[in-house]
């Protein structure tokens, strides 16, 4: 992975942070789970062991794809974002004409993106779909659902 990852300031601070976990906390934690695994006897026949193997394992990875990314970040200050359209950052306000529903999304990176709290990544259909329009334009997003019409009704940038 050599591309550019774009995120926000916050979602570049929650990486580190993540990142810093990973390396201090969640390792120790591991650590002392194959150490309790190996004072079982038998490593050839020890499930506890394999178990922990495979969860350092993980984490490794982990850590890997996370300083990857990190080192490939491009931080995205709000500050030189155009704010009269939906861009990395955006709080924006849509109208389903469909349904006549209302729904805010915060577009954020992939890194970042949590749908619980409304924060969709650029790289969702939704999020894609509305990148760089301009507020009272439509867009029409092909969505697993089908397609689905959006008209941006606010956009506001914190």
């Amino acid at each position: 992975m050599s591309e550019k990852v774009v995120v926000t300031r916050q979602g570049y601070e929650k990486m580190l942070e993540s990142l810093k976990f990973l390396k201090t906390t969640k390792r120790r934690e591991v650590a002392d789970q194959l150490e309790k695994a190996r004072a079982f006897g038998d490593l050839s026949e020890n499930a506890e062991y394999e178990t922990a193997k495979e969860a350092k394992n993980q984490l490794e990875t982990r850590i890997r794809e996370l300083e990857e990314r990190v080192a490939h970040a491009k931080v995205v200050e709000l500050d030189d974002i155009p704010k009269d359209k939906v861009y990395l950052g955006a709080t924006v306000k849509v109208q389903n004409l469909a349904s006549k529903d209302f729904f805010q999304y915060i577009l954020v990176s992939q890194d970042e993106a949590d749908f619980d709290e409304g924060k969709i990544s650029v790289t969702s259909p939704i999020g894609k779909g509305l990148l760089g329009k301009a507020l009272g334009e439509e867009a029409k997003i092909q969505v697993p659902a089908g397609i689905v019409q959006l008209k941006i009704m606010e956009i506001k940038y914190e």
